[in-house]
This record gives C-alpha cells, structure tokens and sequence, in this order.
C-alpha cells in the first residue's frame, strides 16, 4: 500500500470491507437493489467507476459491454478493467448508456468534477446510477459518536442526498428514481446482522428517509441532440480482456 496515495488507499480499503462484516451483508442488498433496476435501462455501454469488492454489481445489466474503471493499484474487481481517475475519465464524449457509481462520490478528491466528467460521457438519456452513504442514517450516527474516521467507510465523505440532486440538476440531469436501502446497525457479527433483517422492512414504512446508504437513478436531459457513438473494441491489457472504446473523436461533446 505504500506505493499508493491517499485516494488509492482508501479506496483500496473500502474494496477490502466489503469482503467482511458489515460490508459483505451490505453489498449483497446493494446488488440485489440494482438487479431490479437494469432491466429498465436501456444500454449497450455501461461502466462502474470505482471496485465495489469481489461483487460485479454490472452482471445483471444487460449491456453489450461492461467495464470497471478504477484507480491503478487497486485489486478486487471481477470484471474487465480500466484505469483512471474518476475526474477525468478516459472515455469520448457521449460514449456510455450507464454509469454506476458505487460509493464513488464519497472516496473522490472532487465529487462534483466526477458528476461533470459523467454527464460528459454520458449518452443523451443515459443514466448514472449512485449508491452512497446517507449521513441522516445510523451509520452516520455511528459515525460521528464513535470518531471512527480513521478506516473505511468512516473515512469518507458522507454527502447529503439533497447536495447530490443539486449538482444532478445543475447538470441538467432529471432524478428518475431513488429509495433508501439498509436499516441495520453497522455491527461486527454478521449472524447478529442477518438476525436484524426484519429493521429493513420496518424502515421502509416507519422511517424511510434513514437508511444506511441511498440509491438514487437520473436521466441526462439533453434538448434537440442526436447521440454519435463511438464504437468499442476490446483489447487485451496486463494479460486481461478489457473493454475501451475506439479512438475516434466525438465532437460537440
């Protein structure tokens, strides 16, 4: 890890909790929340910016190509790779149908220059799908009370899920859907944790806006504009297929 700066280690780290307790039970509701959403967006192209463990959150999705960007010296991610910054995305201009971003936001130097760079590659009527920590939760409660900031997750930047429609509609994108996942507290015991599944049902009725993390769907809005796309090839990288889009320029974007 020495070899990494700062973001590459914490992104590293939240890789490495989400293979255990709590993040591993976190995860699968996290993936099983966005297999009901891929069957209704469209997409020859989706990309998830940043590893989310040894789960590929994309399998469902029913894109002809599905790739991973992450930053370099990260490991973990079961799908084809890229790597790069999220700031600046090494994709053509209204290239991509869907970008996920899973916990993305929280671990970026500027979350808001990530949402740029997506609405750029982005097609028109393309989404960008966001899971992110909900700080008005008991994780963020935990957060705070515990002064645990030193390690993953807590390290983040738990943003608000009201600044997040902000810059969303700043960028011209309308908010198609989004619900909050994930009541249970954020303990070490994964059997006590599956115990405590019934507080998911309750939370969604009694207090829904509090759950641990928010999934939230939008639509780039773009008035009397055609989409160009690029055309994607795969080619072989560090003895891995990984997907990258042809090098042709899209202008206009």
């Amino acid at each position: 890890m020495s070899a990494i700066g700062p973001i590459e280690y914490r992104r590293a780290e939240l890789c490495q909790w989400f293979t255990q307790s709590p993040g591993r039970s976190l995860l699968a509701v996290e993936s099983y929340a966005l297999r009901a959403v891929w069957p209704s967006l469209f997409s020859k192209v989706a990309v998830q910016l940043g590893c989310a463990g040894p789960v590929d959150l994309l399998e469902s999705c029913n894109a002809q190509v599905r790739a991973v960007l992450d930053l370099p010296g990260i490991a973990g991610a079961p799908a084809a790779r890229v790597f790069g910054v999220p700031e600046q995305l090494p994709f053509d201009s209204r290239s991509v149908d869907i970008m996920l971003l899973p916990h993305t936001l929280e671990f970026a130097d500027d979350p808001h220059q990530v949402l740029r760079e997506v609405s750029r590659v982005l097609t028109p009527e393309g989404h960008v799908v966001i899971l992110g920590f909900n700080p008005f939760s008991l994780w963020g409660l935990w957060r705070l009370l515990r002064h645990r900031r030193g390690s993953a997750p807590w390290n983040g930047h738990f943003l608000q899920l009201a600044r997040i429609k902000d810059w969303l509609k700043l960028l011209d994108f309308e908010i198609d859907r989004g619900h909050m996942l994930y009541y249970r507290p954020p303990l070490a015991s994964e059997t006590t944790m599956d115990r405590l599944h019934f507080l998911d049902k309750a939370g969604d009725r009694w207090w829904p806006m509090a759950g641990a993390v928010y999934l939230l769907v939008a639509k780039k809005r773009v008035v009397g504009m055609t989409p160009l796309r690029p055309e994607w090839r795969t080619a072989k990288a560090f003895g891995r297929a990984v997907a990258r889009p042809a090098l042709r320029v899209i202008r206009g974007g």
